[in-house]
């Protein structure tokens, strides 16, 4: 099964929900993000909490959402959108019509003052999203329908 979460900028909450999934699951689901306008960059406390968790950051990048509709880009399944932006310029003729949902996060990137409280709004958005992905990857995702599974990822926007 495979997972796009999308942003904006591509450079903080996509970017960390790809690299939590991917730590998390292995070969059954494989994530990857997206954003509507990429900044080109990760941001770099997104790198930080990153690297302090021991995750994996060499081939994160901050990519367009356009990578994921052409004929060659794997086929998607789920789209969650984790910004109402993100979910509102996704085009609705997305190719094999996987499931689409909105699971809203604060940026962490928007927070300003000094850089301790910005890296704890990071952290936190942090295991916001872990919290959810491991609901997700709680989920009997195999044994689904379509609906239940739109059913089942739309609860979960509510943790």
């Amino acid at each position: 099964m495979n997972v796009l979460f999308l942003g904006t900028g591509n450079s903080a909450r996509s970017i960390l929900a790809e690299a939590i999934l991917n730590a998390r699951d292995g070969p059954q689901v494989r994530a990857w993000s997206a954003g509507s306008r990429p900044l080109g960059e990760i941001h770099p406390l997104a790198r930080e909490i990153l690297q302090t968790v021991g995750m994996p950051v060499a081939a994160l990048r901050s990519k367009h959402l356009d990578e994921f509709s052409r004929s060659e880009a794997p086929h998607m399944d789920i789209v969650i959108a984790l910004c109402e932006q993100a979910g509102a310029e996704f085009a609705p003729g997305w190719p094999g019509t996987p499931v689409r949902v909105q699971w809203e996060f604060p940026d962490p990137a928007a927070v300003g003052g000094p850089e301790h409280v910005q890296l704890a709004a990071f952290a936190e958005t942090f295991r916001k999203l872990e919290r959810r992905i491991q609901a997700l990857l709680a989920l009997p995702l195999q044994f689904l329908s379509v609906d239940e599974l739109q059913q089942q990822l739309e609860s979960l926007a509510g943790n």
